[in-house]
């Protein structure tokens, strides 16, 4: 059988694919740039975090009675709960509670184009078979980064959420489970054909379709990023134990380039590796909702704090945004990714956290109900042509008597925004989330492990620390 994966290698010298995997086989911590290593670093805590309060709602509610249920051995920290169980369960619950909010990090490349959700998927991943492995935090931070690095290019070969999702009916963000598996295998010290196999056999997982979307609740959506992080973990695990696989599911026939490759994209495959890190990409959340929404708010959260109107004399908001992710967030039954409903919801609350994407009184609320129904939100010509893909919006309220403007082009958080994310800012982010939750003590102990994990000799002292809600 080794022969066999050998002679497989040989084959593959000089595609992608292999490019690929011996880039993810050479990486280590200490090569990583320190930004590089402090990014990811903040990705663990805010997704982590995520999951926390993420197994409250619920998809994580029943995602975590399920893993309870089904059992298997200790291995990992399943977030919210006293349990653990096996690492690819544990990526399952925690991976679908990461992502039953939608408080967790999305991701864009150097060149624009969205890629999803990666945190939702690689972290929990990484951190599950971690916690089995007996990890160190400098093993969880570089595979963490490599999961990024390959998840991230993938998707940039499709060109994107936009032509994966009106093409082809696909969630372009499932397919960040091979970034997952890359990060597991990586984990294991597996050679360059097992990460490949383990890639192939993540995928066969993961490929979810664009219909949860549309759901009532946002569950199956969440669903999602578990079983991808689920299926990254188990391609790992299998590769590792000798289960093989296409030797290059990238550039196959009937692979991914060839299915799925937007035309003149199929060279980011192996694209500026070790020098583009995806981890820069990352996009963190400052509100409760899916990411187009982030603008909007922003603008007229700033438009009422300027302009001190009364909500009673609002007769219109227009809201205009690039078409891709106007029709991703337009009017829909799911409250946390409808822009009418959390631009309404953020205008009566005053701002737009957790509680408040989640609140069933501002869902039924006599002036949210009024000024959702006053939102216009229009796909924009020159938004579709300076940032297709990007997160922009210019929203106009009409008041009596006038009307005010303000124009948002990346939101706060966002790579293209400066200046960037620091750990105070994700701090105040999660804070009194968790303190409420789990004590001032045990929130400092786990802020203080993410912000030093090279220092940690064992990654399970940092899961463990967002075991059982202990409220205070």
């Amino acid at each position: 059988m080794l022969k066999q994966h050998e002679v497989a290698a040989d084959t593959l010298i000089g595609s992608a694919a292999y490019a690929l995997a011996s880039y993810a086989t050479a990486t280590q911590y200490e090569t990583l740039p320190g930004e590089v290593a402090d990014r990811a670093k903040l990705i663990v805590f805010d997704q982590l975090a995520c999951g926390f309060v993420g197994a409250e709602l619920p998809a994580g509610r029943i995602i975590g009675r399920y893993v309870a249920d089904m059992g298997g051995r200790p291995q990992s920290v399943v977030l919210g709960s006293p349990d653990r169980c096996s690492a690819p369960l544990a990526a399952l619950a925690n991976g679908t509670s990461g992502h039953a909010d939608e408080f967790d990090s999305v991701h864009a490349t150097s060149d624009f184009l969205g890629t999803g959700h990666p945190a939702a998927i690689i972290v929990p991943a990484a951190a599950a078979l971690a916690e089995r492995q007996f990890c160190t935090g400098r093993d969880l931070v570089n595979a963490v980064a490599l999961g990024y690095d390959v998840g991230a290019r993938v998707i940039s070969v499709t060109g994107g959420l936009a032509p994966m999702m009106g093409n082809h009916g696909i969630d372009p963000g499932s397919l960040h489970s091979l970034g997952a598996a890359f990060a597991c295998a990586r984990l294991l010290g597996l050679d360059e054909n097992r990460h490949l196999f383990a890639a192939a056999l993540a995928v066969q997982q993961s490929v979810a379709l664009n219909a949860p979307y549309g759901e009532r609740r946002h569950m199956s959506k969440a669903f999602v990023t578990g079983q991808a992080a689920y299926a990254g973990v188990t391609g790992a695990v299998l590769a590792a134990t000798g289960f093989e696989a296409s030797d290059n599911i990238f550039e196959a026939p009937g692979g991914i380039i060839d299915t799925w490759a937007e035309q003149g994209r199929e060279g980011q495959l192996a694209k500026d590796l070790g020098a583009d890190y995806a981890v820069m990409g990352a996009n963190f959340k400052f509100y409760s909702a899916g990411y187009p929404i982030h603008s909007p708010v922003e603008a007229v959260l700033g438009l009422k704090s300027e302009h001190g109107f009364a909500l009673d004399d609002i007769e219109r908001i227009t809201i205009r945004m690039p078409s891709h992710p106007a029709s991703v967030v337009d009017n829909r039954s799911m409250p946390t990714i409808c822009l009418q409903h959390m631009v309404a919801a953020a205008l009566v609350a005053g701002k737009l956290g957790f509680d408040e994407a989640h609140s069933a009184a501002l869902l039924t609320d006599p002036q949210v109900l009024r000024l959702k129904s006053l939102v216009v939100l229009i796909g924009d010509a020159e938004f579709d042509r300076i940032q297709p893909q990007g997160r922009g919006a210019e929203v106009t309220i009409e008041v009596a008597g006038g009307s005010v403007s303000r124009r948002v082009e990346h939101p706060r958080g966002h790579r293209f925004r400066t200046p960037a994310p620091t750990w105070d800012d994700l701090r105040g982010k999660w804070e009194e989330l968790l303190v409420r939750r789990v004590g001032q003590g045990r929130f400092d102990q786990f802020f203080q492990a993410c912000a030093s994990l090279e220092s940690v000799d064992d990654v399970n002292e940092v899961g463990g620390l967002l075991g059982p809600v202990c409220r205070r």
